[in-house]
C-alpha cells in the first residue's frame, strides 16, 4: 500500500533496546512501502564480513557500548543517498545520541516524524532476559510469551535453548544505562523541533501496531 498523497514519511523510532522498535519498523515499511534502514542490520553485515567497519565495531557491540558517531555517520549517509530512500524511509537505531542527530540534519536530511515508545525499564528487563534461542535450528522463544514445555529444550528439532549473551539481565541493565544517558536526550531534541510523538508501547503488538499506525495517519493527514 502506497500512501496517496505527497508527503513523504522520513520516520525516525525512538526507544529503549527491546521496546519493538524493529517490529515496529518492518510493519510500517511494508504498509508505506518504504525502505526501513537499520543500523543493527548494517553494523551486523559488517561485522560477519570482516570489514574493516566490522572489526572496529565489533569490540564495542560486543560490549553493549554504542559503535562511535563517526563510524555511524558515514555509513548513514552513505544509505540515505541510494534511490529507495527517495520517496522516504524509517530509521531503526539512528540517530543514537544527540550529535548524530545534529550530523543527520546536517546531512540534509528532513526528518518528518519522530515517535519515542515508551517502555519502562522493568519491562524491558522482564522482556529481553525472558528470550531463548535454540542452540541447534536457531528458533526463538520466551519463558513467558512463547514459552516451550520445560524452556530447555527446542520442540522443532530438540536443541538446546540458551539466553543470547546481549539478553543477560546485567547486559540489558549496561544496554539501558546507555540508552539513558546517550540516547533519551534526543526526547527533548525532537520535541523542540514539534517533530516528537509519543506511544505507550502495550503488553499486546497489535496495540502498540494500532496506536503507531494513529500517529502516522494524523501525519500524513495534516
Amino acid at each position: 500500500m502506497h500512501y496517496n498523497n505527497n508527503k513523504q514519511i522520513k520516520l525516525i523510532f525512538l526507544g529503549p533496546p527491546g521496546a519493538g522498535k524493529g517490529t515496529q519498523t518492518e510493519i510500517i515499511s511494508e504498509k508505506y512501502s518504504i525502505p526501513a534502514i537499520s543500523t543493527g542490520a548494517i553494523l551486523r553485515s559488517a561485522i560477519k564480513n570482516q570489514t574493516e567497519l566490522g572489526k572496529t565495531a565489533a569490540k564495542y557491540v560486543e560490549a553493549g557500548e554504542l559503535v562511535p558517531d563517526d563510524i555511524i555517520i558515514g555509513i548513514m549517509k552513505e544509505r540515505l543517498a541510494e534511490d529507495d530512500c527517495k520517496n522516504g524511509y524509517i530509521l531503526d537505531g539512528f540517530p543514537r545520541t544527540t550529535a548524530q542527530a545534529i550530523a543527520l540534519d546536517e546531512s540534509g536530511a528532513e526528518i518528518s516524524l519522530v515517535i519515542n515508545l515508551a517502555v519502562d525499564d522493568d519491562v524491558i528487563i522482564r522482556r529481553m532476559s525472558g528470550r531463548r534461542v535454540c542452540c541447534t535450528c536457531g528458533a526463538t522463544y520466551h519463558i513467558e510469551y512463547n514459552p516451550t514445555e520445560d524452556n530447555k529444550t527446542c520442540p522443532r528439532c530438540g536443541g538446546p535453548l540458551a539466553c543470547r549473551k546481549d539478553d543477560e539481565p546485567s547486559v540489558v541493565e549496561s544496554r539501558l544505562k546507555v540508552y539513558h544517558e546517550q540516547t533519551e536526550p534526543l526526547i527533548k531534541y525532537y520535541e523542540e523541533k514539534g517533530i516528537l510523538r509519543t506511544v505507550i508501547g502495550q503488553e499486546k503488538l497489535e496495540d502498540t501496531t494500532a496506536l503507531t499506525l494513529n500517529v502516522i495517519e494524523n501525519y500524513l493527514k495534516g
